[in-house]
């Protein structure tokens, strides 16, 4: 197969290479130093945090699927990629998509509880709940992904080239000459499930939050409310616009291909390297730790 919008220029491979090879090692560093911060310190093996360490997880997941292949593509000046192998990374990649969607809707919710319901909170968020739910998300996410990507690898292929920077199921399904419209009805359900889902539940849950944060005389309570859900709605409200981008440019073919080779890499750089920075920085717990730990190392 080949990758037929990796058209890499050799003037500007050198440059590419560097650059790609240092996002991925700030990638890698960034979610080691969230994920080691939050499975080391007990103060942090509260619900947000928890569902904050699968939310890195999925970066991981996405920044991996991604990255290595490109790496080799520059390095190589080679544009092909193994059926088998365009196809892990399309899993990897939707995987990630899926996954960080629903642990960020799971995560809306825990804030909806700890505001709106404190003194139920750790009655209601208790740790058998908080695992059903991660393995209610995880176990879902492989189900949809799994399913979606058994339909699509059981067509034969009759062409050769992707039309992506990187391997995904809407480039997968224009390799086929069979019928796709089981695969394209299934991936809109999909679509509509979880991303609908996604936004009516934040949508509700914020809006509950809101009421409750007016009502609510108290000043500190109010403020730390608005800092904590303002930290995970900035990242759920830049992952949610950047995956309705490339959605609508797979969607439409009057979309410009160099508009939607930009909206499918935005997917798998900004999110991943921007998440553990904006909780990291944002969250004070988190931050606390991490200076504490580096004052001690210095």
């Amino acid at each position: 197969l080949t990758l037929e919008s990796l058209d890499i220029s050799p003037s500007i491979a050198f440059l590419l290479f560097i650059f790609t090879i240092i996002t991925y090692c700030l990638i890698l560093l960034f979610h080691s130093t969230l994920l080691v911060t939050i499975a080391a310190k007990r103060n942090l093996h509260e619900p947000m945090y928890i569902l904050l360490f699968n939310l890195s997880l999925c970066d991981l997941m996405g920044a991996t699927g991604f990255y290595p292949q490109l790496l080799c593509s520059i390095l190589s000046q080679r544009r092909e990629i193994s059926y088998p192998a365009c196809a892990l990374q399309g899993i990897l990649l939707h995987l990630y998509g899926t996954g960080s969607l629903l642990f960020l809707t799971v995560m809306a919710y825990d804030r909806y509880i700890a505001i709106c319901m404190p003194l139920r909170y750790h009655s209601l968020m208790t740790r058998d709940t908080l695992v059903k739910l991660i393995c209610m998300v995880w176990s879902l996410s492989f189900s949809i992904i799994a399913i979606l990507f058994v339909l699509t690898l059981s067509k034969e292929i009759c062409r050769t080239n992707i039309v992506d920077v990187y391997c995904n199921n809407p480039s997968l399904m224009k390799l086929s000459c069979e019928d796709m419209r089981a695969v394209n009805y299934y991936g809109l359900f999909t679509i509509a499930l979880v991303q609908g889902s996604s936004i009516l539940i934040v949508s509700l849950t914020y809006i509950k939050i809101l009421i409750t944060c007016l009502s609510t005389k108290q000043g500190n309570t109010t403020s730390k409310a608005i800092q904590t859900c303002g930290t995970h709605l900035v990242v759920f409200l830049s992952f949610e616009i950047n995956s309705f981008l490339l959605l609508i440019s797979h969607r439409f073919e009057s979309v410009s291909p160099h508009l939607r080779r930009a909206c499918g890499v935005s997917v798998v750089i900004f999110s991943p390297i921007l998440n553990p920075l904006i909780y990291g920085l944002k969250t004070r717990e988190i931050r606390q730790t991490i200076f504490k730990f580096l004052q001690r190392k210095i």
